[in-house]
């Protein structure tokens, strides 16, 4: 090997240990960086092929590979839109609409458009879920604008209760056949709808017992009672009730009731004609206790504005509203390729699909090999300092090392001119 060939390869292993201090003064820089992966030099070496002595001499380089598939540990934060993954996978970020790309950095926050978006800025891509519960086949930025959610009618509900066994019937004058002061019933509830407007009505709900093993049921608008609170109802001079009796039987055995479904339709109040809500009383049971209710609700909703956010292991984000209605509105995929370690890595910590990595694919979290969606959770940065400063020595060592065979080789083309010249 010639003193050149000496010289080159010490500068190659020079410029080698100087890319391993790059990557290792990276590594140090992002050791607090949400979802970063530590950068690792590989050396490999490179041989003349041009040499025409026996020894080929020739040098060394380096491939700076990431730890992409290094799962960094998971940290609790009091973020509800922080997100970490726990296990394979990748959150897919846009830039703008001017590419697609990979990142496991899940320290998002809306920003003034509502749009969560990361610490670089790139916002998260997600499914919109369709008010019908279809989930859109298109990517798009997941966006929670403290918007008002709109009113919701009601057009079911659910009233299940236990009817004293020991009640007397009621000959005459029962709700639904009678709206006066000398209206008797057996047992009363009452009930929460909506109108297309979202305004809340109560219903005062009357069960009747008629006979044995019978039952009937009917409904008034609350705000509509007489000063008493009760018969007469009146509004507009209208003294009907909203609800026309609906009859309930009930097996004197078990005391379940007959013929179900059994149903009783309410027409809302303030609705549109012909608006009305099912109450399901299937479950609604005859048995020797006291009267007690155990489920009274129907859907619907008041307008009012988005208060939390949630997202599950399976990416499904739900707006929580002030009344406590929640609205299922994207679903957040993990992409995955084939091979992470050839992913393309980019500033933002993102990364980009390379012809080397394969295609992106997408999976609903905890599908498909891939992991489960942390929320209120970060993951910290794969770097251990002590590594990282052992590295550094290790790689000072050795280009201290290379300069000296450099200086040698130097020296002895200076003795060899000398000698020349002479």
């Amino acid at each position: 090997m010639s003193l050149f060939n000496s010289m080159r390869t010490a500068v190659s292993g020079m410029a080698a240990q100087s890319n391993a201090l790059s990557a290792i003064s990276d590594n140090i820089a992002n050791s607090s960086t949400v979802g970063y992966k530590d950068a690792q030099a590989q050396f490999e070496t490179v041989l003349d092929q041009n040499a025409t002595s026996e020894y080929e001499s020739g040098g060394v380089q380096t491939d700076i590979r990431y730890g992409v598939s290094t799962q960094g540990t998971l940290e609790t934060t009091t973020s509800s839109t922080d997100m970490a993954i726990n296990g394979n996978g990748f959150f897919v970020v846009s830039n703008g609409g001017q590419g697609t790309y990979l990142t496991r950095a899940g320290s998002f926050v809306p920003d003034s458009t509502g749009n969560l978006v990361n610490t670089a800025g790139y916002q998260l891509q997600g499914y919109k879920i369709n008010p019908d519960g279809t989930t859109s086949s298109t990517l798009s930025t997941v966006n929670i604008n403290n918007q008002t959610l709109q009113a919701a009618a009601s057009t079911t509900g659910t009233l299940t209760a236990n009817l004293p066994s020991t009640a007397t019937a009621v000959a005459a004058n029962t709700p639904g056949t009678s709206n006066s002061t000398s209206t008797t019933y057996t047992d009363k509830t009452s009930i929460t709808v909506y109108d297309d407007l979202g305004t809340s009505h109560v219903m005062d709900v009357y069960l009747t017992k008629t006979g044995n093993n019978t039952w009937e049921a009917a409904a008034y608008p609350q705000a509509d009672a007489s000063a008493s609170g009760g018969f007469p109802y009146s509004s507009g001079g209208t003294t009907d009730a909203v609800a026309t009796p609906t009859t309930l039987k009930f097996d004197p055995t078990t005391g379940n009731m007959l013929n179900t479904p059994v149903t009783m339709n309410i027409q809302i109040p303030g609705g549109q004609a012909g608006q009305t809500v099912a109450v399901n009383l299937s479950a609604t049971t005859q048995l020797a206790s006291s009267f007690a209710v155990t489920a009274g609700t129907a859907d619907g909703n008041a307008p009012s504005k988005l208060s939390n956010v949630k997202i599950g292991t399976d990416g499904t984000v739900t707006e929580v509203y002030a009344s406590g209605y929640q609205l299922a509105a994207y679903k957040i995929p993990l992409a995955t390729v084939e091979s992470p370690t050839n992913l393309t890595n980019l500033s933002g910590n993102v990364y980009q699909v390379s012809q080397n990595s394969g295609p992106m694919v997408l999976s609903t979290a905890t599908t498909n090999g891939t992991g489960s969606i942390l929320a209120d959770t970060l993951e910290e940065s794969t770097v251990d300092l002590a590594t990282e400063l052992t590295n550094m020595i290790s790689a000072q060592r050795s280009y201290e090392a290379n300069s000296k065979v450099l200086q040698a080789a130097s020296d002895l083309l200076g003795d060899l001119n000398r000698l020349t010249t002479n």
